[in-house]
């Protein structure tokens, strides 16, 4: 069981019969002998998400680290990148209880050392394993002390300052925002409330049934309602967030999706500016623009395969100031090289705010090429399907830095097994729409026919 719910990057699994309180208990057991090798300090922080599964997995857990003679601080509800502010803010090592953008029946853990420093399979997930298969010896030590704290004010406080203030006053921007019933529900009206806005909320409440809709914005039927109300009330933009809110999509204001790589741009053209010459990380599946646009602008691009982890890890050895993954997630420097939705959100606000132009004029520059977005399909022999576009694409140039990576003339395309789902996982981008669908075609039926 452990082998099916230890991810690349973290734990997921089903809570009736995978991630349950007695794994969670020996997690916490198993975590806190993890963090004792690694010297690391005897303290955890703990947030949890709004699943109804989440605060009792928290609560085992937290015995189980308790046990060994850890100490705990609850913080409480929180989205992931305000689990990692907390660790950064307090250079403890921490967990967070969710399981992101899966359906309620799920749930799991985001693990990290103090600073926020990631821990994936490579850098602890496998030795954690290891200790929980074999079982750790009851610990002599006093039991370690469980306290309570709210970061949430310092948390807001923190992001809104990396922002001149005389920026968001200049123009007041109507901004719809769709929780999906996830934890953006918590943050988001303490962020806003701090901005020159008109907040329109969608889902705000918190429901880990998700009765709307799925909190995973990057399946396009999930911001339908998102698309409407934008349209509706003539917004400058939406911002949809995933479960955790550490993953946000933005909508222009004529609703149509922005594409991840084109905010991924724009902040790195921002940042360069702050920090001439820079390393920025772009993951694999981004839009051959972004590398362009960073070259252009003086920095320098460096790809990365997908996950959270893979991209911290890569920062802290390129020191990147700034990471953007086409899943939504983007990653900054000075805060903690953690990911943070919110963040990125701010800066497309600012960016805005700033002038008069709307967000599908500001992000014309950056988006120079026709993606396909991802296209997942079910299939029983992954290996045979990637095999059978091997030989089909023979000839052309091959990577296999995550998955396969295909260069042809006029296009690129990548397909990979997800980390967290029974899926392979396509992207294509032409250089034409013509060219993108010839491309896409062709592969989803050398890919299906192995369903």
């Amino acid at each position: 069981m452990l082998d099916k719910i230890i991810k690349a990057y973290d734990i997921r699994g089903l809570v009736k019969n995978e991630v349950t309180t007695d794994f969670s208990f020996a997690l916490g057991v198993a975590y806190a002998k993890f963090l004792e090798i690694e010297r690391e300090p005897a303290t955890i922080v703990v947030g949890e998400d709004m699943r109804d599964s989440s605060a009792p997995l928290a609560d085992a857990f937290s015995d189980g680290a308790t046990s060994q003679g850890m100490d705990v601080i609850r913080i409480g509800l929180a989205s992931t990148d305000m689990l990692y502010f907390a660790s950064g803010k307090l250079n403890l090592p921490g967990i967070m209880f969710t399981a992101s953008h899966n359906p309620a029946q799920y749930n799991g853990m985001k693990l990290c050392k103090s600073g926020a420093k990631p821990i994936g399979q490579e850098s602890g997930l496998l030795t954690i394993k290891q200790l929980i298969q074999e079982g750790i010896a009851i610990s002599n030590r006093p039991v370690g002390s469980i306290r309570k704290m709210d970061l949430l004010d310092d948390y807001v406080t923190y992001l809104i300052d990396r922002f001149p203030k005389k920026t968001f006053k200049k123009r007041k921007l109507k901004v719809v925002i769709d929780a999906g019933n996830g934890m953006a529900g918590f943050t988001a009206p303490s962020v806003m409330k701090k901005l020159n806005v008109e907040l329109i909320p969608m889902y705000f409440d918190l429901d880990g049934d998700f009765p709307n809709h799925e909190a995973n914005p990057i399946e396009p039927k999930n911001l339908k309602d998102l698309q409407k109300r934008v349209k509706k009330e003539k917004a400058d933009l939406g911002l949809a967030f995933d479960g955790d809110a550490d993953r946000c999509f933005l909508v222009d204001e004529n609703a149509d999706l922005v594409n991840p790589s084109s905010l991924t741009a724009l902040i790195a053209v921002r940042e360069l500016k702050r920090n001439p010459g820079a390393s920025i990380i772009y993951n694999l599946i981004s839009s051959k623009a972004v590398p362009e646009i960073i070259l252009e602008n003086g920095g320098k691009p460096v790809r990365s395969r997908v996950g959270h982890s893979y991209i911290k890890s890569l920062m802290a050895q390129t020191g990147a100031v700034f990471g953007g993954e086409h899943s939504g997630h983007f990653y900054f420097a000075d805060f903690w090289r953690a990911d943070s939705g919110m963040l990125a959100a701010l800066f497309a606000l600012t960016e805005l705010a700033a002038g008069k132009n709307s967000l599908s004029n500001l992000l014309k520059p950056f988006n120079r090429y026709v993606a396909s977005g991802e296209i997942n399909s079910e299939v029983k022999d992954v290996p045979a399907a990637i095999q059978a576009i091997l030989s089909e694409y023979e000839g052309f140039e091959v990577d296999d830095l995550d998955g396969i990576t295909v260069t042809a003339p006029k296009y690129w395309f990548n397909v990979r097994a997800s980390n967290t789902e029974p899926l392979l996982r396509l992207n294509v981008e032409g250089d034409t729409e013509a060219q993108m669908i010839k491309a896409r075609d062709a592969l989803l039926a050398i890919i299906r026919a192995k369903r």
